[in-house]
C-alpha cells in the first residue's frame, strides 16, 4: 500500500467502464470527485462531461458519500468499489 493513498475501483456508468485509481486519504470527497472528473475527461479523450455535478456512491451499499468528509473519515479503503454518477 502506498502510504496516505488507497486503491479503489471507480465505476463510471456514463462511460460504461471501471478504473482502478489511487486516491489520497487526506482530501475531501468533493476534491476527489473533481480530480476524478478531470482524469476521466482526459482518459476518455473528452467524451466525459465535466460540466455535470457528480456524486460518489458506495459501490456495495449505494450510500452517498458526504462531500465534506475526508476520505480517511469514510469507509473507503483499499479495494473499495465506488460509483461516480
Amino acid at each position: 500500500m502506498i502510504e496516505n493513498k488507497v486503491l479503489v475501483s471507480v465505476n463510471v456508468p456514463s462511460l460504461e467502464k471501471k478504473f482502478d485509481v489511487y486516491i489520497p486519504v487526506n482530501r475531501k470527497v468533493y476534491s476527489i470527485i473533481n480530480m476524478l472528473k478531470l482524469t476521466l475527461f482526459e482518459l476518455s479523450l473528452g467524451s466525459f462531461d465535466i460540466s455535470k455535478n457528480y456524486v460518489l456512491y458506495d459501490g456495495i451499499t449505494g450510500d452517498i458519500y458526504d462531500v465534506n468528509k475526508l476520505i480517511r473519515d469514510t469507509d473507503i479503503r483499499n479495494g473499495s468499489v465506488v460509483i461516480l454518477l
